[in-house]
């Protein structure tokens, strides 16, 4: 009988490109981008731009794969890999894994008789901060946009971009070719009276403030050349509202929950990095920003 093929356990035996772009802190989809283009400039400029879409990267990783990619990439992950051949790249490597503890200690807090949870995997989260304004002063807005190639912004007023981040720098990012998208609850929808109502608001605060925003974004896009202003789009839309959301370069993501009878600034805030995790929140998000956005109207 013909021996069968030994079965891969990803967990303990990875693909060997994952443990090289985690070493080298390569493993955001956007920096993988970013360094295939560096590579494929020097192998065949011809091949830059011709990177793998993020569920083809996705499949790399986890040794989906029953071959070995085209050609091209295969010469261009040689070029960022030296020394390395592309069959090795796509091959499993044995890395030593921490042990389990299978005597995990009590917790503190854990009562007579209680079993202590181990902790829970945290995926792609990178930072949990217990409100906007703490998360604010850890992330100012500068931090995270002046470096951006694009921004994608869903929420109710949209202060971060609006309030924090001035006037010059966005048209700054604009006219180098910066891509902005912004989606407002929508000022004459029903559903941002009853955010108001939610909050306690008599006077239409919140009503107000998100038509002021959308009033500064529209002079501001009025200013630029065709070609800029192309780049800055406004939606609204007119839904339940559940998340503020903030997209930076597919690859940075701050999701902030709207809480029942709470302003928006009182509630906590993640902060999530794309890593290609298959367990990963990143791509839910996103696709959630997607999904609002086609559903939005344009202003």
């Amino acid at each position: 009988m013909a021996p069968q093929p030994e079965a891969r356990i990803m967990t303990d035996q990875p693909i060997l490109l994952k443990t090289l772009l985690t070493q080298r802190h390569w493993q955001t989809y956007s920096t993988f981008c970013k360094e295939y283009d560096k590579a494929a400039k020097k192998v065949d400029p011809s091949l830059q731009g011709g990177w793998p879409s993020r569920a083809q990267l996705h499949r790399w990783l986890n040794g989906e794969l029953k071959g070995l990619p085209f050609s091209g990439h295969c010469r261009v992950l040689e070029a960022m890999f030296p020394g390395r051949l592309a069959h090795e790249l796509f091959t499993t490597t044995a890395v030593e894994i921490p042990a389990q503890r299978t005597e995990p200690e009590p917790a503190r807090s854990a009562g007579p008789g209680t079993d202590a949870c181990p902790m829970p995997q945290m995926a792609d989260v990178t930072a949990v901060f217990s409100s906007r304004s703490a998360f604010s002063s850890a992330y100012p807005a500068s931090s995270m946009f002046d470096d951006s190639k694009e921004i994608n912004a869903a929420g109710l007023s949209l202060n971060i971009l609006c309030q924090s981040y001035p006037d010059h720098q966005l048209k700054r990012l604009l006219d180098s070719g910066t891509r902005i998208r912004c989606l407002f609850l929508d000022p004459k929808g029903h559903a941002i009276r009853a955010r108001e109502a939610e909050e306690g608001y008599t006077d239409s605060t919140l009503t107000t403030l998100t038509a002021l925003n959308i009033s500064m974004l529209t002079r501001l896009r009025d200013r630029l050349d065709t070609t800029s202003a192309q780049r800055l789009e406004l939606h609204v839309y007119d839904e339940t509202i559940r998340f503020n959301l903030i997209i930076v370069d597919r690859a940075f993501c701050v999701v902030q929950p709207y809480l029942p009878q709470a302003r928006g600034v009182d509630s906590p805030t993640f902060v999530i990095t794309d890593n290609t995790a298959a367990e990963g929140l990143f791509p839910i998000f996103d696709q959630v920003f997607r999904d609002m956005w086609e559903r939005s109207k344009p202003v």
